[in-house]
């Protein structure tokens, strides 16, 4: 603040980039769409993603607080007689250094137009069939090969990261340190790019990929237009993709992931949790090895026994015998996942599947298509027993990314601004569970960034039929 109590605008620079990444040329017609700020152009999908990225690092969960920091910001897409530019008005200071650009912000902010200008041309073209299972699969799979994730003639090494934004120092610090000796056996990281447990195995890997000199190491990031401007991307991403919706991002997880592993957080996490699990729970799944452990510090163990609580009495007793705990010991959790990497390699061999796309997983469409968080299509969800476990996970799953959209997404948000909190109905028993687990993560300030109030954008509704408004318990919060 200044002296006259108002809110002192963050530096900003004007400037036109060249790409360090790959992306050189566009066509004029993909140029004109990144310039249409209509609502079936690209402009404002480019300009929120890109903010994103020149903000990397920031500490916020709220991209209308983004957007609403950096309000004259623009980008556009200019072709010259060399190549592409972008040219950025009042993009953030932070970004550059004695007024360049940062290389890897360079590279990212590439990726973003990349990514955005070929998922948008193939959608338009049809030539991604999203109507059956297959053809979703390989939109992921064309994705992911046009932003050079996938590697051929590399033995398995790539270890998924998930875990909360908004995690205690103690628990971050612990995400380092499982980091570092992932990085000292050689295994690159995966993450969903933004702070907190995605950043912290990064960050640890990298230290010890440098002690091992490994070189050409991966840090990818995998997000999507509307959850990257409340989870900007980490400095330390080197390969950054954005999927067109969640379950794409979801699927592109498990489908380049060798090793799973799972720290503590909030809604979005329970929601990977899920859709991880219901898939493991499809019976066309049983023998597909998929390493999975779930870990933190020793403060963190109340947190995974009530998570387990939770998966033992809606999914099972299958659901559990598909992960491990492992409290307090990085050592451990590497070593259960470097053998079960190196089981997944034998299988793959064995089964004449890729090291790096698998192929062999079934993911049935009730987890692909994408699922609209409206206040009917919440209340709809089906959570009741007598169901299927990879069934139940589906519905379950959807109820929480539901949550993550009122939370933080801007149409998630725009809807309970303007019809009230989502009604979840289901089993009495489930419902009771899902509260308490709920309220826990509000309690532990999992559902914001700490200092930040949580206003919940959900009602519990139980068997009997009486909504329970979690605001009510949270006055002294």
């Amino acid at each position: 603040m200044n002296d006259v109590g108002h809110a002192v605008r963050p530096a900003t620079v004007n400037a036109q980039i060249v790409p360090a990444g790959t992306l050189d040329v566009l066509s004029r017609n993909e140029i004109a769409r990144l310039r249409d700020a209509t609502s079936s152009g690209l402009h404002t999908l480019l300009r929120s993603c890109a903010l994103a990225v020149l903000t990397s690092g920031a500490m916020q969960d709220s991209a209308r607080a983004m957007l609403d920091q950096y309000p004259d910001f623009d980008i556009q897409v200019l072709q010259q007689d060399r190549g592409v530019k972008l040219d950025l008005k009042n993009a953030p200071a932070q970004a550059f250094v004695d007024g360049k650009i940062i290389r890897g912000t360079n590279e990212l902010l590439f990726a973003v137009v990349r990514d955005i200008v070929y998922e948008s041309s193939k959608l338009e073209s049809g030539e991604f069939n999203l109507d059956d299972s297959s053809g979703i699969t390989h939109a992921v799979f064309d994705i992911l090969r046009n932003a050079r994730v996938l590697r051929a003639r590399f033995d398995p090494n790539l270890v998924v990261c998930w875990g909360g934004h908004s995690i205690s120092r103690e628990e971050y610090d612990y995400t380092k340190t499982v980091g570092y000796q992932l990085g000292l056996r050689g295994m690159d990281i995966c993450t969903g790019c933004g702070p907190g447990a995605m950043k912290g195995p990064m960050k640890g890997a990298t230290i010890a990929h440098a002690k091992q000199r490994h070189y050409e190491n991966r840090y990818i990031g995998l997000t999507e237009p509307s959850i990257i401007a409340a989870e900007s991307p980490n400095p330390i991403v080197n390969s950054l993709v954005i999927l067109p919706d969640i379950e794409k991002r979801l699927e592109a997880f498990v489908r380049v992931g060798h090793g799973f592993i799972v720290f503590p957080g909030g809604v979005g996490t329970a929601e990977e949790i899920l859709y991880l699990l219901g898939i493991l729970l499809d019976p066309v799944n049983a023998g597909v090895p998929f390493p999975l452990v779930f870990t933190g510090p020793a403060s963190a163990a109340a947190y995974f026994e009530q998570i387990d609580k939770f998966l033992r009495l809606v999914l099972g007793e299958a659901a559990a015998r598909r992960y491990r705990i492992i409290v307090e010991d990085p050592v451990a959790v590497a070593h259960a996942i470097q053998q079960g990497i190196e089981t997944v390699r034998d299988h793959r061999v064995e089964q004449h599947d890729a090291f790096f796309f698998n192929w062999e997983l079934n993911i049935d469409l009730r987890f692909q298509q994408p699922f609209q968080p409206t206040h009917a299509a919440m209340a709809a969800l089906d959570l009741h027993r007598d169901r299927p476990p990879h069934e139940l996970a589906a519905d379950m799953r959807r109820a929480f990314s539901g949550i993550v959209a009122g939370n933080v997404k801007e149409e998630g948000m725009g809807q309970i601004e303007k019809n009230g909190p989502y009604e979840i109905h289901g089993d009495p028993e489930f419902m009771r569970a899902l509260d308490t687990l709920l309220q826990s993560f509000v309690a532990q300030q999992r559902m914001k960034l700490p200092g930040s109030k949580y206003v919940p954008c959900y009602k519990i509704v139980p068997g009997n039929g009486v909504a329970r408004n979690p605001a009510a318990s949270q006055k002294n919060s």
